[in-house]
């Protein structure tokens, strides 16, 4: 087992020099259950999630944040699937990403994941700038979500997102925090980039 110095830095072993923000992010399972996010840190996240590039700016996208302790976050992780269950409840935030399929006049959003995941993506960035780390989940109870928290129905939960300070892999069962410390990974360029002139 590693130990948690090591553990925070996982660098990529990428094929090009990447900024420094891309090249040490990951994604922990293993958070400290004491550390909290500040109000300045939250909202940082959070704008840099609402000034994510937007297919005609229709910005198709809502968030719900709660941080641990709270009504909103225990209604959260209790909409979570699986082993995200085991994990999750020890980060600072989870965050909802929310889809708008359509609009307030059934107009259809077809481009509603793809602006979900651009914002997440910069919510991610921005959130290791502060000093955290983010673990993305798709396992989770859509429907119990949107009925926990009354949302209209042209909005659905799509993703839950941890945000917290990374801990020891330790604290998690063996296979998990052999998953943490493991080497990142990823499938060479050349069979990502079908052409390239």
């Amino acid at each position: 087992m590693t130990d948690a110095a090591t553990t925070l830095s996982r660098s990529t072993d990428s094929s090009q020099p990447l900024v420094p923000l891309l090249e040490e992010r990951w994604s922990p399972r293993s958070y400290d259950e004491t550390a909290t996010i500040s109000d300045d840190q939250l909202d940082a996240v959070l704008e840099a999630a609402r000034w994510a590039a937007s297919a005609q700016n229709s910005q198709p996208r809502r968030f719900i944040a709660g941080r641990r302790g709270t009504e909103t976050f225990r209604k959260i992780n209790e909409h979570l699937l699986g082993f995200n269950q085991t994990w999750a409840h020890r980060s600072s935030v989870l965050v909802v990403g929310v889809l708008e399929n359509v609009t307030e006049d059934g107009d259809a959003r077809p481009f509603a994941q793809y602006d979900l995941g651009q914002s997440l993506a910069a919510l991610t960035v921005q959130a290791h700038a502060e000093g955290l780390h983010v673990h993305q989940m798709a396992g989770i109870d859509a429907a119990g979500l949107a009925a926990a928290f009354d949302l209209p129905e042209r909005f659905q939960p799509f993703t839950v997102t941890a945000i917290g300070t990374v801990a020891h892999p330790s604290q998690l069962e063996e296979k998990a925090a052999q998953r943490e410390v493991a080497p990142r990974t990823r499938l060479p360029l050349d069979e990502v980039v079908l052409v390239k002139e």
